[in-house]
């Protein structure tokens, strides 16, 4: 399973929503969309500033996540981005690759 970290923002009609059918109301949804996918929901928060939502997933792979975002996007309640989070061993197997770059104007 890959991890994801969802974030957002409720649109006018999403602060309704939220209002209508409080936290819990919502996490539970955001559980069922997960578990439709093959995944499971790590956790769900709801903060101020710049995000109103925040989400860590596991799902089976990025089509997964791609699947939630777009779903989730097409509702019209919050706009969405998802980032990929790694793990510590993912990062240092990443070390060990060997790419073949050249910069620009090299």
């Amino acid at each position: 399973m890959a991890k994801f970290l969802f974030t957002g923002s409720y649109s006018v009609d999403g602060v309704k929503g939220v209002l209508s059918e409080g936290g819990s109301g919502r996490a539970a949804s955001v559980e069922k969309l997960v578990a439709s996918l093959g995944g499971t929901l790590e956790s769900i928060y709801f903060g101020f500033g710049g995000n109103d939502f925040y989400v860590t997933v596991d799902l089976p792979d990025n089509a997964s996540a791609a699947a939630a975002a777009l779903t989730v996007a097409a509702a019209g309640g919050s706009s969405i981005e998802t980032t990929v989070l790694l793990t510590a061993d993912e990062v240092d197997a990443a070390t060990k690759l060997s790419p073949v770059f050249r910069a620009p104007g090299a």
